[in-house]
């Protein structure tokens, strides 16, 4: 069997200018970066801001199992399926980090015959957007502690700085660090820390603003922490926003690439689901809009963190309303959630299979509350059978949602047909698109109201620190603001080990953060970590490059 990076070396990439011009984008609104990626011109929007948008399509997942379910995979699949049986489409992903790359997750261009390419170059520095991120992320830092070293005009409590340092990167060694330390010169000591860089307010910011104005005055929002009366102190007020857009003046422009079937991808932003927002930039989404009769986009990790976020944030502030959803499952993850080992995926077992069928349920009754039609993509492996197929069909069926086997990974865009066709026949539906709280709640109110609804808790459990964290944030009034819950992707919960669809437990919030540049709050739940690990054996082990250039080992 080949391998992704084999499969995606043997494509003869079409020059990106060609792929686009299908979709009547000029050679004067592109920045080409090389043959085969380039970035949005500014005037590419302007160009079509009197264009109608087409239609949008969510492509999200059940919970996630170490198997993975194939949710980017299907994203692409079914956007080149559309374009096979007539229906313009564009795809809007997100961008890999380089830290699940070289950690425990490989690449992220999708896999089999449903990929971007080039997949090896969109996995690793791409256009050098989460680089930029991670720049300007460490300049506000080193403006920080450069006031503060410099006499601390703002008079900046040392003891209560939230803003930390980034790296793209999994480095469990850079979560608590103390800084300053070899005397006067090498400035103040303090605790400090590093997050992943798509976890930073800056991913999420650029994901969020509309333009580079937008971004300007977003950034400048930034709390780096409380002067020494508990007032918040600013990017702005460091003067510090201004270069940190200099620095993403580029990184702002979403990304265009091909699929292997010469479909066109715009990739821009990668925030995790599980510890942001996780959704591509609302500039992607807008320009998949103008471009397609249906757009196909995605958010990261299980409806339950992803989905979410991209209804209650991103359409929230946006304006967008998605017109149908697409959720991913596999046999295999249902097995998972019926308590089967990963080594036994592979054995028939109807039994585990109707047992984990209570994880995609309680994700279908989820979305059902955004008023949307719902499409369930059961992708497709070679061991499963058609007794395990036809049970979740039957009862998908049964509880009103539509239903097709994708076969994307090994057929590409004509293994994706039977979803298309179901696609569409979803969008015929009137969607009712409703958010799932008020912004203008109370923060435990709004925390209560997605555990219960979404995760099924009884409540949420806020310690004391968190406590203490919500009194400050309410008392600077920036309470009214949604909310994103970081927690782990495996389960409903914020234990990783209670699979299917738990009941009888509570959420624990244990730090409260706002994030006042991006517009929502932070709110963390059990143990997730903002800065991952490598797993003991690290994917980068198996990366390599050959003597003529050629990179193996890259899924």
């Amino acid at each position: 069997m080949k391998t992704d990076i084999q499969i995606a070396n043997e494509t003869q990439m079409e020059n990106i200018e060609k792929v686009l011009e299908r979709f009547d984008i000029s050679y004067d609104d592109l920045e080409l970066y090389g043959k085969y990626k380039a970035k949005a011109a500014n005037s590419l929007y302007n160009n079509l801001k009197d264009k109608p948008n087409g239609k949008l399509v969510l492509v999200t997942a059940i919970n996630p199992t170490p198997a993975g379910e194939g949710k980017t995979t299907t994203t692409i699949g079914l956007s080149q399926a559309l374009n096979k049986i007539g229906v313009k489409s564009v795809v809007a992903l997100r961008e890999p980090s380089l830290g699940p790359c070289m950690g425990i997750k490989g690449g992220a261009a999708g896999g089999g015959y449903s990929q971007v390419v080039p997949m090896d170059e969109i996995n690793l520095h791409f256009t050098g957007d989460l680089h930029a991120i991670t720049t300007a992320n460490n300049l506000l830092s080193a403006m920080l502690d450069n006031h503060i070293q410099q006499g601390n005009s703002l008079n900046i409590d040392t003891r209560n700085i939230t803003w930390k340092r980034t790296l793209d990167m999994n480095d469990r060694a850079l979560r608590n660090i103390t800084i300053g330390l070899g005397g006067k010169i090498n400035g103040v000591p303090r605790e400090d820390g590093f997050m992943i860089t798509v976890a930073s307010e800056i991913m999420a910011i650029l994901c969020l603003a509309n333009d580079l104005q937008d971004l300007k005055e977003r950034l400048g929002k930034i709390i780096v922490g409380y002067n020494m009366s508990g007032e918040p102190v600013t990017a702005k007020d460091l003067k510090a926003n201004g270069a940190m857009t200099v620095l993403l003046k580029d990184a702002i422009k979403p990304n265009f690439v091909q699929t292997l079937e010469h479909t066109p991808a715009i990739i821009h932003g990668g925030p995790f689901a599980n510890i942001a927002h996780g959704c591509n930039s609302i500039q992607a989404t807008n320009l998949a809009l103008k471009l397609s009769e249906v757009a196909i986009t995605e958010a990261g990790f299980g409806a339950d963190l992803g989905a979410e976020k991209f209804f209650d944030i991103k359409c929230r502030m946006s304006g967008l309303k998605p017109d149908a959803v697409v959720l991913v499952a596999t046999i295999r993850s249902l097995k998972f959630n019926g308590g089967v080992e990963k080594q036994d995926f592979s054995i028939p077992n109807v039994d585990a299979v109707k047992k984990g069928f209570v994880n995609l349920e309680k994700h279908i009754e989820n979305i059902k509350k955004y008023g949307l039609p719902i499409v369930v993509s059961l992708n497709s492996f070679v061991t499963d059978t058609q007794e395990e197929i036809d049970f979740i069909k039957e009862q998908c069926e049964k509880i009103g949602v539509h239903f097709a086997l994708s076969e994307v990974w090994a057929k590409g865009g004509e293994g994706g047909i039977a979803l298309a066709n179901k696609v569409l026949e979803a969008l015929k539906e009137e969607a009712n698109f409703k958010l799932l709280y008020d912004e203008k709640l109370p923060i435990e109110e709004k925390l209560n109201i997605i555990a219960k609804e979404i995760y099924g808790a009884d409540s949420v459990k806020i310690l004391p620190k968190a406590k203490s964290e919500i009194a400050q944030i309410e008392k600077i009034g920036l309470d009214k603001m949604p909310i994103c819950i970081a927690k782990t992707p495996a389960s409903f919960s914020d234990n990783p080990n209670l699979l299917g669809r738990p009941t009888g437990f509570d959420v624990t919030i244990k730090e409260v953060r706002v994030s006042a540049g991006a517009g929502f709050i932070v709110a963390l739940a059990g143990d997730v970590m903002v800065m991952p690990g490598l797993p003991k054996t690290p994917a980068a082990e198996n990366l390599d490059i050959d003597e003529k250039g050629n990179i193996v080992g890259l899924f």
